[in-house]
């Protein structure tokens, strides 16, 4: 879309805002029933009710609506989305984004962190279940935004990023992603084999068809190992693609979390706090002004070659990650970040505060 488009959009909103509030309100909600049909069909009235926040009354006269318009199909098993629901869907959200003053929030974001672009999802509720599959989504069309037919792209492990790798379409096109490599950006054996690093490589390689290396190494090692880790070939040559990595696909995490997630210790955790982190991401762990407090022993990409990416995607949700993300933020301004309005909204009145 144009920015004069754009303008012209802007312009005609405010105008419905003025003349008529209460059709606003009406796309707003009809938006949001749409949104949640989307992610969660098929979808019954009462649970759709639960997951708005919504009553029951103005479920039953939304859905109508959609179906009247051939939006949404309406079955026993539930509310599906149609293909027109979805083209619909697509060509309501910056609309939807400008009425809740998104894209005003966005920008506020971007010049407060000092950072390449913000995107934030939506959040319909306190608890919105379903904004992590948005930002999912939201970032899988960044990185198909800017790929290359011989990118290197990393990625990091994590909820988030296993996200991103569900709301990836197969590739119809194998000659596209031929030459592309993914690669994990870091070494990293844990309990939940589906978000580690190694396994959303593979899963993302097999949607793309394209090449991928993995890197099995633990979290912890002495530097001996890692010395002679290092000599080993395979691990040699997953380093060098390390160093030359365009895209780097990551979460970011709060410090203690994150260490308890670890298996560090309490006496561990509490030293990590007194030294001010509250940021972990790639295996660092950043105070407020984005300095290291502390690095795990393990093999993966070094925070030197971090700060030379041209193309930084950080996917991250949740209020409690406010500060996390405005750590982050300060490492590298050519980073995209992806986040909620919950977070966004956090951030942007911790500034204010501190102004």
């Amino acid at each position: 879309m144009s920015n004069k488009k754009k303008s012209e959009i802007d312009e005609l909103i405010s105008v419905l805002n003025n003349i008529a509030p209460d059709f606003v309100d009406t796309i707003e909600k009809r938006y949001s029933v749409l949104r949640v049909i989307n992610f969660l069909g098929p979808i019954g009235r009462r649970s759709l009710s639960d997951k708005l926040d919504l009553t029951e009354r103005n479920i039953r006269t939304a859905s109508t609506a959609l179906k009247n318009q051939g939006l949404i199909k309406i079955s026993q098993e539930g509310m599906n989305i149609t293909d027109r629901g979805k083209n619909t869907l697509d060509k309501l959200k910056y609309i939807f984004y400008t009425l809740k003053g998104l894209k005003a929030l966005e920008e506020q974001l971007k010049e407060i962190l000092n950072i390449k672009k913000v995107i934030i999802s939506p959040n319909s509720s306190g608890d919105d279940p379903f904004v992590y599959k948005d930002m999912g989504k939201t970032a899988s069309k960044c990185i198909n935004s800017i790929i290359k037919n011989d990118s290197i792209i990393g990625l990091t492990g994590g909820t988030s990023i296993y996200q991103v790798v569900m709301e990836y379409k197969n590739s119809r096109d194998i000659e596209k992603y031929k030459n592309v490599t993914i690669i994990p950006a870091r070494g990293g054996l844990g309990k939940e084999v589906e978000y580690q690093a190694n396994t959303l490589v593979q899963n993302l390689a097999n949607k793309l068809g394209c090449n991928y290396k993995t890197l099995y190494t633990p979290d912890f090692l002495s530097k001996g190992t890692i010395d002679s880790l290092l000599k080993e070939p395979s691990i040699k040559s997953i380093i060098e693609l390390i160093e030359h990595i365009d895209i780097l696909v990551f979460g970011i995490g709060r410090a203690d979390k994150m260490a308890k997630r670890r298996g560090l210790k309490n006496d561990e955790i509490q030293s990590l706090i007194s030294k001010g982190a509250v940021s972990e991401a790639f295996g660092y762990y950043f105070n407020e002004n984005g300095e290291i407090v502390h690095e795990i022993s393990t093999i993966g990409i070094k925070l030197e070659t971090f700060k030379k990416i041209e193309n930084l995607i950080a996917v991250a949700g949740g209020s409690e990650k406010a500060e996390a993300i405005a750590s982050i933020s300060k490492l590298n301004k050519n980073l995209t970040l992806i986040c909620d309005e919950s977070v966004a909204k956090k951030i942007i009145l911790k500034y204010k505060e501190e102004e």
